[in-house]
């Protein structure tokens, strides 16, 4: 019964493969891929062509932080080494 599956399993994978091989070796996909590779430039041109220009939107947008020139009023002490110190 094992043996039987097994050979079963190696038909149904040989035949996708094959099936695979067949439709990508067609004479139709072949004539597409040439024809798009022949062609490739115009078909670049034609979409950037299509695209559509936007509007500057984005004067005055950002604002520059100038806190760091601010002096700190926050006096709180830093914690971060308390974090590690064991009790």
């Amino acid at each position: 019964m094992q043996k039987f599956f097994n050979i079963l399993f190696l038909i149904l994978i040989l035949f996708f493969f094959g099936s695979v091989y067949k439709y990508y070796s067609s004479n139709n996909i072949i004539q597409i891929k040439d024809f798009n590779r022949d062609n490739i430039n115009e078909i670049f041109n034609n979409k950037i062509s299509n695209l559509p220009i936007l509007e500057n939107d984005t004067l005055n947008v950002i604002e520059f932080n100038d806190g760091f020139s601010v002096e700190i009023k926050d006096d709180k002490p830093r914690s971060f080494w308390n974090l590690l110190k064991s009790k």
